[in-house]
């Protein structure tokens, strides 16, 4: 259940160590050239927005609840009105799905507030 809506606040980039973030989570799934490639792919892609619970849907992952500290840490982020970084998205056509690269706790801090809240991202 959602609480209230809130206005989030999103950097016009992603911050520099979401990339080496993102190249460490991709390097469990792909061999270490489609990782570089996957991420010099992201840090040339433009920001787009979907909507928290279609990316959700789209990557198959659970929510988080508010007890996961990385997620708490996001929402005190938020509820401050600091800026939060961008998502870094990748498209799996093999397995259909959507990989969180980077971002994953801030998707889940912004879902408890509105499911239909709108993320800036960047996918490939």
């Amino acid at each position: 259940m959602s609480r209230k809506t809130i206005d989030i606040n999103w950097l016009n980039e992603p911050e520099d160590h979401d990339y080496p973030a993102a190249c460490s989570y991709l390097s469990l799934m792909y061999d270490e050239d489609a990782v570089k490639a996957k991420v010099e792919q992201l840090k040339q892609a433009p920001l787009t927005q979907f909507k928290a619970k279609d990316i959700f849907r789209a990557s198959s992952l659970s929510l988080l609840g508010v007890s996961n500290s990385h997620v708490a840490k996001d929402q005190l982020k938020i509820e401050s009105g600091h800026e939060i970084s961008p998502l870094l998205l990748v498209r799996d056509s093999i397995q259909g799905r959507v990989i969180i690269a980077d971002g994953y706790h801030r998707l889940c801090a912004i879902y408890a507030y509105d499911e239909d809240a709108v993320i800036a991202c960047k996918i490939v």
